[in-house]
């Protein structure tokens, strides 16, 4: 097989934290030797999310077999997971913020058309349903757990307490027409034709603010892996979870 050198988007910050917790994990489980250091397996796990490579692929390129480097990739995955913020940590970060933005998203998966419950009739595809919250300026605060994409957004919203921690804290949230009776704190675009002119105008306000919040679904479209998982369903929520990790490590260093 050929070999040949490629790059990673990826600021080294992300490298060195993913290296310290691994590092961590080592020492917590006794590890004495591995086949790669703390921070090869750091750039293997990123190789794999940020550019979808495949384990065949990195494999041969980090001269270990395929079985190991899904183990490496499922541990790095893991790890991040654990250090992902919980909804109530997001909500005490957010408690700070004028309001937020919730919208959702379905990442495509490889899925049969029998699989019903992952088929999306919204997008057309088959996928699993995300939620995401970011900050008035689209920079991601929180990231759901994975739900089957045929799910719709205000079910997704409400099954992960979404809504009551928004209503909790008394947090005003913009969102698209899919939360269309929501509540009250959750401000949603007028439906119809026929709207009034005020009404019109809330609309391009509404669109204005809830635009930025695209940002955050950039984001995490931007890690290749999430463009189209091919891993089991089971396994969706905790590579999210990982890029979000990851993401808010960089924001913060």
């Amino acid at each position: 097989m050929l070999v040949y050198p490629s790059a990673i988007d990826l600021s080294t910050a992300q490298l060195r934290h993913l290296s310290r917790e691994l590092a961590a994990r080592r020492r917590e489980i006794g590890t004495r030797w591995r086949r790669l250091t703390v921070g090869r397996q750091a750039l293997l796990a990123l190789a794999h999310l940020r550019c979808g490579d495949t384990y065949a692929q990195l494999a041969a390129g980090f001269g270990i077999g395929i079985a190991t480097v899904y183990r490496y990739i499922r541990e790095a995955i893991d790890v991040l997971a654990a250090l992902a913020p919980m909804l109530n940590e997001a909500m005490a970060t957010a408690r700070s913020k004028a309001y937020v933005i919730l919208d959702g998203t379905v990442l495509p998966i490889d899925r049969i058309a029998a699989d019903r419950p992952y088929y999306s009739g919204k997008k057309r595809h088959h996928g699993m349903n995300v939620q995401v919250l970011t900050d008035p300026f689209g920079r991601l605060l929180w990231a759901s757990p994975a739900l089957p994409g045929a799910t719709h957004d205000l079910t997704a919203a409400r099954e992960h307490g979404i809504i009551d921690a928004l209503a909790e804290v008394g947090l005003k949230a913009y969102a698209d027409k899919a939360y269309q009776g929501a509540a009250r704190n959750v401000r949603v675009p007028f439906k119809g034709r026929r709207l009034k002119r005020w009404q019109r105008r809330h609309n391009t306000t509404h669109a204005k603010i809830r635009c930025v919040g695209e940002q955050a679904m950039a984001t995490l479209k931007g890690w290749r892996l999430l463009r189209k998982l091919r891993c089991s369903t089971n396994h969706i929520t905790a590579i999210v979870k990982a890029v979000l990790a990851l993401h808010l490590a960089a924001a913060s260093g």
